[in-house]
């Protein structure tokens, strides 16, 4: 099986959020597909599959298939539109989240998702021992967001991810406003296991349509303050959410597949 090594949200390497893609004929098990995942030990692996006039995309963490991935998303149509179909500057994906479309514009791929539907939570003591500082807001829908005062404290939060397992929503997001930029956030996943995911398309979903209405504003651009960093563009209306950011290509391997396992690489 061959696949591709990208670095999503980046506009160099080792830079965003590095994503595996395997693109294929026909699908594995979902055991081969997570074993695979769990090999790689990112934050998600990509699996497509060429369907009719589009792809069929799942994307899996170590801890198990999740509803939705922005940088794998971005990372799986960079690879289409690059090495497997370069005729093409727009894909469409049936997942788990419904149809994504992705649009090549220049040197960025623009994603178009759902937008999560925020609701206003009660801060508690809990939440400010486990990030180490008090949120001003908390807010919930599949991820858990807490804003916190101060960019700075964004940058330096050291949170205790076993407790934060405790915590409500499947992902933990610390966000503030930024001087640079509209915004900027970490995202955590231990449930997922994954400690800290370094660029987090889904989380935007969250964090830009948050900032949205707090701003007043409909274009955002993000900045996701993990050690690698990371850029998004952020259009948000009528309940959807268009992120755009560059990748760049790590590597192209391949995966040897155990003995008995039938399966045609694209």
């Amino acid at each position: 099986m061959k696949q591709y090594v990208v670095d999503a949200f980046a506009n160099k390497l080792f830079e965003g959020n590095p994503a595996a893609v395997c693109v294929m004929e026909k699908w594995p098990d979902d055991e081969l597909m997570q074993a695979i995942t769990t090999e790689n030990n990112l934050s998600e692996t990509a699996f497509t599959v060429k369907e009719k006039s589009g792809y069929r995309l799942r994307w899996f963490t170590p801890g198990g298939e999740i509803d939705l991935c922005g940088h794998a998303t971005l990372a799986t149509a960079f690879v289409l539109m690059n090495y497997v179909d370069t005729s093409v500057s727009e894909v469409h994906f049936q997942t788990l989240s419904g149809e994504l479309i992705v649009n090549r514009k220049d040197d960025l791929y623009e994603m178009d998702f759902p937008s999560y539907h925020l609701k206003p939570i009660e801060v508690t003591d809990q939440m400010e021992q486990i990030i180490g500082y008090r949120p001003t807001e908390a807010w919930m829908d599949r991820d858990l967001v807490c804003v916190l005062e101060q960019e700075e404290q964004v940058k330096a939060a050291n949170p205790d991810l076993e407790k934060a397992k405790l915590l409500p929503g499947l992902l933990l997001h610390i966000t503030a406003r930024s001087k640079g930029y509209d915004c900027v956030s970490r995202s955590f996943a231990p449930k997922l296991n994954v400690a800290e995911d370094p660029v987090c398309g889904s989380g935007h979903c969250h964090i830009a349509p948050l900032w949205a209405d707090k701003s007043g504003k409909k274009e955002l651009v993000a900045r996701q303050a993990s050690r690698r960093g990371g850029t998004l563009y952020c259009q948000v209306d009528n309940g959807r959410v268009k992120l755009a950011g560059k990748a760049a290509l790590f590597s192209i391997c391949e995966i040897f597949l155990p003995e008995g396992c039938e399966h045609k690489e694209r």
